[in-house]
């Protein structure tokens, strides 16, 4: 019966929505990364000893967090079309009365295990942030 396929197929949708907003944020903080990119680029030349030091190592940490979300967003996406392909995978089954059931939940699980992922990346990305942003023992002494 397909409205029990549209009630099957409702909780990939919702996965869908979630990764839609977490790929959202992801760009949201790719933006302000590079924003401080270019601020610390244009930095880099006005700047000498232990301060370039300080702009380089900065920009080592976003060249690395800007690789990351860039991972993870790809593997988001590859999410999102797995979680696509559970929905018509789903709908084919009803519609050609096949099994197809463990087709299904291995796009899902597939889906799953790439927003994992993303999500661990994600973390790692926000861990860098964090190690970034920490204050420099150098102002903090005397």
């Amino acid at each position: 019966m397909i409205a029990q396929t549209i009630q099957l197929a409702l909780a990939p949708v919702f996965v869908l929505v979630a990764i839609g907003n977490i790929l959202n944020i992801l760009s949201a903080r790719l933006g302000r990364i590079v924003d401080r990119a270019r601020h610390l680029q244009a930095r880099h030349g006005e700047t000498e000893g232990p301060q370039r030091e300080m702009v380089v190592r900065e920009m080592r940490g976003i060249d690395q967090r800007i690789r990351l979300i860039g991972h993870a967003m790809r593997l988001l996406v590859i999410s999102g079309i797995a979680i696509g392909t559970t929905v018509a995978v789903l709908f084919l089954e009803e519609l050609i009365s096949a099994e197809l059931e463990r087709v299904a939940a291995g796009f899902f699980i597939v889906a799953i295990a790439l927003l994992m992922g993303a999500l661990t990346l994600f973390l790692r990305e926000t861990q860098i942030a964090a190690a970034t942003l920490r204050i420099p023992r150098d102002y903090l002494e005397g």
